[in-house]
């Protein structure tokens, strides 16, 4: 168990001492054939990966003849037109002996006869450029039987225990543990390297620097007057993990030969796939996995930069309001689209260091258009497909108090970075109507251009947003004469 060779220091040392303790209190006895628990602190972990030693290996069972029709994608485990009776006696009894066979019943349909557990187990078996019988798709039928064989047998001796796996999580304990995280803290903060990288961290003084996984440098974080605590839910995708994984959540083995759990694509969490409907809302991505500004999630990017609002909307916003506020039919004006695509490739390139200036861009309505570009750009526009129709209801009421009561209670619904975002546009679009003798834009105006831009329909409906567009103008009108009421 090579992860357990790694010499621990540091907040590492930190990190095992609050495992031991949280394992001591393990029951001693667990599902199946398990033995008794021992005293290591990582006794389960080695339970369910010693389980995955133990399966039983496929056992290929070759026709002795050559067989008509054969699939061109299947080899010589292949039997032909065969019963399940038939099936079964040529398995022979063997553990982990397979076959796969054309069903009588249902010609061109295809099962794999697999035995398992002192019983022939049939399953219908799918091609689509690869072999599957349920989700995972694998390369070759070895493969599948391979981790059809480690599901089984786990599953079968351990089933009681994997349901219980989720009741006593170490991401409780070590996530969120207060004295890990001000002691690793405090080691980061007196290195000089910027510590929300955290992906490594100095065990002693003048000793090489030792990486950490993603659950102590999440812990690790700075808790201070910068730090933006915005909730935000994981990221999670299927992954297969090349050599033995634990999960960070329940610290058991993730088992199996291809897709074994979950990674996080935004901070780079693993954990096993039941395990990820547990995990908190309280992901902190990683700059290095987010690889551009312009089309990523909002929340995601200002946690990623910690930062209260997009790097985009403050930068872009600073510059409009030094040399913009009295450009006439500024946001109306088009700017040059490849300026404008010039400007989000620096974004992108270059982030918070972006350089928007008039040196580079003296027209400001390219900046202007950037900026509404990186809005409409949003996988998740500002006014969230979530509150859309709440929002278009509240435009509909005709009492103007009531219809402002309306919006205000929707607008508490917005996501933290949503709302934040939202707040400092209205806040900057109101400077540009008390401008309006010069640049020509009332809230109406910018109604207009910000409506279908902040706000989009759930479905991608042309007749729904071409209904719609008085009522998103509306919205985006209340909210900007209404801003020091509403936020």
């Amino acid at each position: 168990m090579f992860i357990l060779c790694v010499p621990l220091c540091g907040p590492l040392q930190s990190l095992h001492k609050l495992v031991s303790q949280d394992f001591v209190a393990l029951q001693s006895r667990i599902a199946g054939n398990f033995a008794e628990v021992q005293s290591h602190p990582f006794a389960r972990v080695h339970s369910v990966y010693q389980l995955q030693q133990e399966a039983p290996r496929p056992k290929r069972i070759i026709c002795p003849q050559e067989v008509e029709n054969r699939p061109k994608y299947y080899g010589r485990e292949f039997h032909g037109i065969i019963s399940r009776e038939q099936a079964d006696e040529l398995l022979g009894g063997v553990e982990g002996a397979y076959i796969l066979r054309e069903s009588q019943r249902q010609p061109g349909c295809y099962t794999l006869a697999l035995r398992f557990g002192n019983q022939t187990l049939n399953y219908r078996l799918f091609y689509d450029g690869k072999h599957f019988v349920g989700e995972k798709r694998f390369e070759s039928i070895h493969d599948l039987v391979t981790d059809g064989l480690i599901t089984l047998y786990i599953e079968t001796k351990a089933s009681e225990y994997i349901s219980k796996m989720t009741t006593n999580p170490i991401y409780e304990h070590i996530g969120y543990a207060t004295l890990l995280r001000e002691k690793v803290s405090r080691r980061l903060s007196r290195s000089k390297t910027e510590s929300r990288k955290a992906s490594v961290t100095t065990c002693e003084e003048n000793a090489p620097v030792e990486k950490i996984t993603s659950l102590v440098r999440r812990a690790a974080l700075t808790q201070n007057d910068n730090h933006f605590n915005y909730e935000k839910a994981h990221n999670f995708k299927v992954h297969t993990f090349r050599g033995p994984h634990w999960c960070e959540y329940c610290a058991n083995f993730m088992w199996g030969l291809i897709a074994q759990g979950v990674r996080c694509s935004d901070c780079g969490l693993n954990v096993h796939k039941q395990c990820s409907k547990y995990v908190p809302n309280d992901c902190q991505p990683d700059l290095k996995r987010i690889k551009r500004v312009y089309c990523c999630d909002l929340t995601t990017l200002v946690k990623a930069h910690n930062s209260q609002r997009p790097m985009v909307v403050d930068i872009c916003i600073r510059e409009i309001e030094a040399r913009g506020l009295k450009s006439e039919g500024i946001y109306r004006v088009s700017g040059f689209t490849e300026h404008i695509e010039d400007v989000k490739m620096a974004f992108d390139r270059d982030g918070d260091k972006a350089d928007v200036s008039a040196n580079i861009y003296p027209d400001i309505n390219i900046i202007a258009g950037a900026l509404k570009l990186y809005f409409r750009d949003l996988p998740i526009p500002v006014i969230t497909y979530d509150t859309y129709s709440k929002f278009i209801d509240a435009a509909k009421l005709s009492n103007a108090d009531e219809r402002l009561e309306a919006v205000h209670e929707v607008l508490m619904l917005l996501p933290a970075a949503h709302y934040e975002t939202l707040r400092y546009l209205m806040i900057h679009l109101k400077k540009i109507t008390m401008n309006e003798k010069d640049n020509f834009m009332n809230a109406e105006n910018l109604g207009i251009v910000f409506g279908p831009t902040l706000m989009r329909p759930p479905e991608d409906s042309t007749l729904a947003t071409l209904n719609d567009m008085r009522y998103q103008k509306l919205i985006v009108q209340i909210l900007i004469e209404n801003e020091d009421v509403l936020f």
